[in-house]
């Protein structure tokens, strides 16, 4: 019913920055939290930043100050920009939204999850 579909992942150097688009799409009466989470093999995955429909933002400690989330509520679309890359956020990137949809007359709130993105960080 909800489609998340990311782009913007590659392959850049140490210190150099990308931006993640992830939009949503579907049967969507409305999506509350927008957020990205990350996973390399063997790991768990983890919450990178997340963005509620009021613009609030969290992240993690790990990426404060280097990494930036924003969205476009009339485009169901969140972005993610990263600086000062490092090797060791390396991962897949997720895109993940709470959405909110309206089908045999009734609403469902679930949580959707795109495909994921790899970012590589690589001299």
């Amino acid at each position: 019913q909800v489609q998340l579909v990311e782009s913007g992942g590659g392959l850049v150097q140490p210190g150099g920055s990308l931006r993640l688009s992830c939009v949503a799409s579907g049967s969507i009466f409305g999506v509350d939290v927008m957020g990205w989470h990350r996973q390399a093999p063997g790991k768990q995955r983890e919450l990178v930043a997340q963005i509620t429909n009021s613009g609030g933002t969290n992240y993690a400690d790990s990426v404060k100050g280097r990494f930036g989330i924003s969205r476009d509520n009339a485009k169901n679309t969140v972005y993610l920009q990263m600086n000062s890359l490092k090797a060791e956020d390396t991962e897949i990137y997720y895109c993940n939204a709470g959405a909110t949809t309206f089908s045999a007359s009734r609403y469902s709130r679930d949580d959707y999850w795109g495909q994921g993105t790899q970012v590589t960080v690589s001299s």
